[in-house]
């Protein structure tokens, strides 16, 4: 079904919840398990149908934050949210205390009873106001960063708009429009503190009623971490500082090369290419219909599912006023249909946004007939496993985009990924010390960040900006707003797509079929059980990291430019 025609109608949680209450009675004076199973097959016809309301509301509301109706949505949701998630805690508690839980677990499979345990330690109902203002909150920050409506060059731009000049080759004119980022951040920078304060109070609170000694043991359990921790985290982080830093500064240096420049500071970062960065050829409907020529020719299942997204208007890729800033894919559940929602800019990001956001939304398109509907999304960096990865697969029709500048797009693109790594693991590094450490000031905050940062970042340099150079970088990361502890996952995930890259350059043909197999496992098995089974390295295992980086650097030396 078109998503146009998709009907929206606000759910009654109250009926909602007794429903499920009924179906908790059912599974606690069960006779059989196989009235528990049944039982769990209405719950989860359930749980398809309110989820899928809510996920067209937060879609709307995203491709149109000034429509009223839909804003009255996401307000709705908010509020409701956290009433829903804990009416499902109370099913899943009934559910996995179970006098039947060996003979649910061999039809159902051991891995839904361990998340579902680690899912409860993070629902209580004594917490379920502080959830309330946590989802505001977020609201707030994202209505925020969407409302800028920045003068320049004689257009009203959003920030993803104005990307497209941090980008142009004439130095001055980036200058001026990093100037115009930072004078909205600026101007907004008391409401960025305030927020982030709230946010941090409030997960804080949380971790504290529900008997944890800070949030971060809370946001772990909140991504659904079942496989690894801190300790682990911190290893990959360590690796990155080691091996991934050096490589990146040495990168950094040869743009600087490129450039002509005698020093390269935060303004040039985005440029790799004296003459400009590659662009996208094409309208964006002539982007689409090479999208689908790409995906036609990669194999018979990508190009079932791109066809699949352009026939019923799953993407929604051009920029305009009041739409939300940023990218994501999200999944319908009672249409079975994943959704991608983008800002096409008229950078190459257009491009990797048609790869990226396509390798979450092909996952969720081969998942949807697993049975077992727990199994359907697998935790986040099993995720970005599947998008960072396409990246690389669809790189052998970048010639259809860039025209015969192909070969400084494959280096850009490579050389953007390492680059990438060490700033995300900055971003994770930061959360962790904040929330160990929640009653730091605005300001302490900040003094943090550029500590951190420049551990990972040490030729970074601001020249006189006062915001993004006063430490202020982090707060422009949505990430860090709505859903702490998730940038690390880009990381981890980035570094398995590298390897992907590594093993498709020995026979793309076999990395392909590694690559489809590990997207159509999707959440059946933990992250650290997918790489097994795909024979991937962990990259949190010691050496993963230094070998990733010899390859990586291997084939950026090999592209001509």
């Amino acid at each position: 079904m078109k998503f146009s025609e998709m009907l929206y109608k606000r759910p009654d949680v109250n009926a909602y919840i007794n429903r499920v209450n009924k179906l908790i009675e059912k599974v606690k004076n069960a006779k059989s398990y196989e009235e528990q199973l049944s039982a769990h097959k209405e719950f989860t016809a359930l749980s398809d149908k309110i989820s899928s309301m809510s996920t067209i509301a937060h879609i709307r509301n995203t491709m149109n934050t000034e429509d009223d109706f839909y804003d009255r949505e996401k307000d709705f949701f908010d509020e409701n949210s956290p009433l829903i998630e804990n009416s499902t805690a109370e099913f899943y508690r009934a559910f996995v205390s179970s006098d039947y839980r060996k003979q649910l677990e061999e039809k159902l499979g051991k891995l839904l009873f361990e998340n579902a345990e680690l899912e409860l330690k993070a629902i209580d109902p004594v917490i379920i106001p502080d959830l309330q203002e946590e989802n505001r909150l977020v609201s707030e920050y994202i209505k925020l960063i969407a409302s800028a409506q920045l003068d320049f060059d004689g257009k009203k731009l959003n920030l993803s708009q104005l990307r497209l000049y941090m980008e142009s080759p004439d130095r001055k004119t980036r200058k001026d429009a990093y100037k115009k980022r930072t004078e909205f951040f600026e101007e907004n920078k008391v409401k960025l503190d305030d927020i982030y304060d709230k946010l941090v109070n409030v997960r804080t609170n949380m971790a504290k009623k529900l008997g944890f000694e800070n949030y971060v043991e809370l946001g772990y359990i909140r991504m659904g971490r079942n496989c690894y921790g801190p300790k682990e985290v911190s290893a990959f982080r360590e690796q990155v500082k080691k091996h991934m830093v050096p490589l990146s500064k040495k990168l950094n240096e040869k743009q600087r090369e490129r450039l002509g420049l005698k020093k390269l500071t935060f303004i040039d970062s985005l440029l790799y290419f004296k003459d400009g960065n590659p662009k996208p050829k094409g309208t964006p409907e002539e982007i689409f219909k090479a999208g689908q020529k790409m995906y036609g020719e990669l194999s018979s299942e990508t190009s079932e599912f791109f066809r699949f997204m352009l026939e019923n208007e799953l993407l929604d890729c051009l920029s305009r006023k009041g739409k939300a800033s940023g990218g994501y894919m999200t999944y319908i559940p009672d249409y079975k249909s994943p959704f991608i929602f983008a800002n096409f800019n008229g950078t190459s990001g257009d491009i990797d946004v048609l790869t990226h956001e396509a390798g979450h939304a092909l996952n969720g398109y081969l998942a949807k007939n697993i049975e077992i509907s727990e199994y359907r999304t697998a935790t986040m960096e099993t995720c970005e496993v599947h998008s960072m990865s396409m990246e690389f697969f669809t790189i052998p029709w970048m010639k259809m985009f860039f025209g015969d500048r192909v070969e400084e797009y494959k280096y850009m693109h490579l050389a953007s990924a390492v680059n990438f790594i060490p700033y995300g693991c900055a971003v994770d590094e930061f959360q962790h010390e904040v929330y160990m450490n929640p009653d730091m000031t605005p300001n302490e905050r900040k003094n943090l960040w550029k500590r951190i940062e420049s551990e990972y970042q040490p030729d970074l340099d601001y020249e006189d900006d006062p915001f993004f150079g006063n430490g202020g970088r982090w707060q422009a990361q949505t990430h860090i707003y709505s859903a702490p502890f998730y940038y690390i996952d880009y990381c981890l995930a980035q570094t398995c797509a590298l390897q992907f890259r590594n093993l498709m350059s020995e026979d793309y043909k076999a990395a392909w079929e590694k690559y489809l197999s590990f997207s159509k496992k999707a959440g059946t098995m933990t992250f650290t059980e997918l790489l097994k089974t795909s024979k991937l390295r962990s990259p949190m295992d010691e050496g993963c990291v230094r070998d990733v980086c010899k390859g990586s650097e291997e084939a950026i030396e090999q592209i001509e430019i």
